[in-house]
């Protein structure tokens, strides 16, 4: 069974610390986790119960938990490459979603606020983390301008935007339109304090705003969150759809699954009803037709959708009936109907022995449930 925020199997990470099974057909399994307060606990003690309960001989599951010892999580994080162990903060973001494009100016900061507002018209729980540090924007997009909380877990709250999304972005810990001049290595702890550091709580989506381009986001991105995917905005026109299939490689290199593809600018419709194509047409279908994905939407080019956007005002809140908001929310429906319902808290993984972890300095101990 996979943790679902290492990213790796409970029983290779040694997070079992013992299989007891009795002759009555009771088996008791103990899992260590990374700190005593740990929010997936329960995720954890109902896949464990329901994995072992499928086995043959097996009448009743109990599931106990200790916490790792500080040898036990220094060797982990050892073992893992990471400084610093996540303590839960993602574990109830059911799906999380990369906005992506090879360019700049496609509007893709303009399409994950307003997917974010429209995902949460649709009657999910969404929100819209910034990663284009350098420019970031969605704060302004989706009306917000405070300083987020800080929970007595010293976890960051994410303010929530009056369309109803959650909202995390560099902009809220930086002077007004200051700009953020960093190396990559300051890039990487950003964007991990942000997936790590701040209570997302449940959420159906996790919007993630890239910045343009496959640099250092990207990678840092694909190595935190392996089980995300990628949904692609591009423009029509042919030099515009060519850069953004840059963004669909990087995307393949690290594993992370394409979604779709979203053509913004589409077209424009003047005030006498006259359709011109001022970038061009075709090009989301071809890369969508390219990538093996579905075109989710056909955006308009809309003056509105840009006007709202400067006004902190997503479009498909103020006029859902806008041709622009109508493409926007398919493509949220689109996205509903391609993710899972459920949180894959834990996942089947190949075959591992069934046997107690053993050695090692035993960790807390705590409470046993049924």
């Amino acid at each position: 069974m996979i943790d679902p925020e290492l990213r790796r199997s409970i029983v290779e990470l040694g997070m079992v610390r013992s299989i007891e099974i009795r002759d009555d057909g009771r088996v008791e399994v103990v899992v260590s986790l990374t700190t005593p307060g740990c929010p997936i606990r329960s995720h954890f003690q109902q896949a464990v119960a329901k994995h072992v309960s499928e086995l043959e001989g097996v009448n009743s599951v109990d599931v106990g938990f200790d916490v790792l010892s500080d040898g036990e999580k220094s060797d982990l994080q050892q073992k893992l490459g990471r400084p610093k162990l996540p303590e839960g903060a993602l574990a109830q973001v059911k799906n999380v979603i990369c906005v992506a494009s090879g360019k700049g100016g496609v509007g893709k900061s303009t399409m994950t606020a307003n997917l974010a507002a429209a995902l949460v018209a649709e009657g999910h729980k969404a929100g819209a983390l910034d990663c284009d540090v350098y420019g970031y924007s969605i704060p302004r997009m989706l009306g917000i301008n405070r300083k987020p909380d800080v929970s007595p877990e010293r976890k960051i709250i994410p303010p929530v935007s009056p369309s109803g999304a959650t909202v995390m972005s560099i902009g809220f810990f930086v002077e007004e339109n200051a700009a953020v001049v960093w190396r990559g290595p300051m890039l990487h702890k950003a964007i991990q304090q942000f997936l790590e550091d701040v209570a997302w709580d449940e959420l159906d989506y996790l919007l993630l705003d890239l910045p343009p381009g496959t640099g250092d986001v990207s990678m840092t991105l694909a190595q935190l969150l392996p089980q995300a995917k990628i949904l692609i905005v591009t423009t029509p026109q042919p030099a515009a759809q060519t850069v953004a299939r840059r963004a669909a490689e990087m995307a393949a290199k690290v594993d992370l699954e394409m979604l779709g593809v979203i053509e913004n600018m589409s077209a424009f419709t003047g005030p006498d009803g006259e359709r011109v194509a001022i970038f061009g047409e075709g090009g989301g279908q071809l890369l969508a037709d390219e990538l093996d994905v579905p075109l989710l939407a056909k955006v308009p080019l809309s003056g509105e959708l840009r006007e709202r956007a400067d006004e902190g005002k997503p479009l498909v809140i103020e006029d859902p009936d806008a041709p622009a908001s109508q493409m926007i929310r398919e493509a949220a429906r689109g996205i509903i109907a391609s993710t899972p319902v459920e949180l894959p808290v834990m996942q089947a993984a190949q075959a591992a022995p069934a046997a107690p972890n053993g050695g090692g300095v035993s960790g807390t101990e705590l409470p046993m449930v049924q």
